[in-house]
């Protein structure tokens, strides 16, 4: 939706004389406002501008608070499609579990391009989750082999659940097997894609490795979970949990026999994925998924290629998502517009 020609935003929103106000955006009204299917090509959109330099992203920060294992992180940028500058802050309290409360939080920061004062707060958690998983699909979708089928999922976390079934949406999946350390939650997280209609069951990474064609990581680790050999020609992975120094779900011999594939390029050799490629000539092997979807790059080569993406998260999708989500609220009279 282009800001200048059909943006709600543009119509309804003014800022009063005299005072400072902003839209709110709660949970229970963004979320209802965002499907996985939307939130995939919205964030196919978002890739495709940052690519043609339609929309631009910053460098991100990370900070913490009193408790050292906790950590926040600010990732901001400005989306020319719908002329929106903003930031989005994901947080991660490790002991909010005994607080009865989600460990991650994410909150996006809308400004008004014209003036630079806060325009909207939209509530994240969840469209952070969809536009995560969105991202991966998006990747499926140009990488993987049209015929490929069988997924394995590392990790048993609620983003594993929504990165499942995200793929779905853009393959037609006859098999989910779910692996992780804590065998219990392997088989929580199956028994519930199943109860999403899914045929899944938890496995160990070899039996996974063994008959799958597409493969998505969705851990804290910072060590290989899988062993190079165990992936098989042909296989697409998406990867999207190293946001962070020292961060790595994948080994780096694999990523040398692999054609390699990143949301953003500065990002991944930073906290992403790619930490590890050290010589410029490895970096040059890695391509924006951008530039793929605007027709400027080849996907997979071949049927047998490997291929890996790195999806490390980055400010675009968040900014793209909430304006979606606002400019649909504020069509439907959905916010709450505050004195600040």
């Amino acid at each position: 939706m282009s800001a200048k020609s059909s943006s709600c935003i543009d119509v309804l929103y003014r800022e009063p004389a005299g005072r400072s106000a902003i839209h709110i955006v709660d949970a229970p009204t963004a979320n209802s406002l965002l499907s996985q299917d939307e939130a995939i090509e919205v964030v196919r959109q978002c890739f495709a501008d940052l690519d043609s330099g339609l929309s631009i992203g910053f460098p991100p920060l990370s900070g913490h608070g009193s408790d050292k294992a906790t950590r926040f992180g600010v990732k901001s940028g400005y989306d020319g499609r719908r002329q929106l500058p903003g930031l989005k802050v994901g947080s991660y309290w490790p002991h909010n579990t005994d607080r009865g409360l989600p460990n991650h939080g994410s909150t996006t920061l809308l400004l008004d391009d014209a003036t630079g004062f806060p325009l909207a707060l939209v509530s994240a958690t969840y469209l952070n989750a969809l536009r995560t998983a969105a991202s991966d699909a998006v990747a499926v979708d140009l990488l993987a082999r049209k015929n490929a089928s069988v997924l394995a999922v590392f990790g048993t976390g609620h983003q594993a659940f929504h990165e499942a079934i995200a793929i779905s949406r853009v393959r037609s999946l006859s098999r989910v097997f779910v692996c992780g350390r804590d065998t219990g939650r392997a088989a929580a997280l199956a028994q519930r894609l199943s109860a999403a209609g899914l045929d899944a069951e938890a496995a160990s990474a070899d039996k996974a490795l063994e008959q799958a064609d597409m493969v998505v990581t969705a851990t804290a680790s910072r060590a290989p979970l899988f062993s190079e050999c165990a992936v098989k020609p042909g296989t697409h992975v998406s990867a999207m949990g190293a946001d962070g120094p020292g961060k790595q779900e994948l080994p780096a011999a694999l990523a040398a026999r692999a054609e390699l594939f990143a949301d953003a390029l500065d990002q991944t050799f930073s906290i992403g994925e790619f930490q590890y490629l050290a010589e410029t000539e490895e970096r040059d092997r890695v391509t924006a998924i951008g530039s793929v979807i605007n027709g400027r790059s080849r996907g997979r080569s071949s049927d047998d290629a490997i291929t890996i993406y790195d999806s490390s998260g980055i400010s675009l999708q968040d900014l793209a998502v909430a304006g979606y989500v606002f400019e649909k609220a504020l069509a439907a009279g959905l916010t709450q517009f505050v004195d600040v």
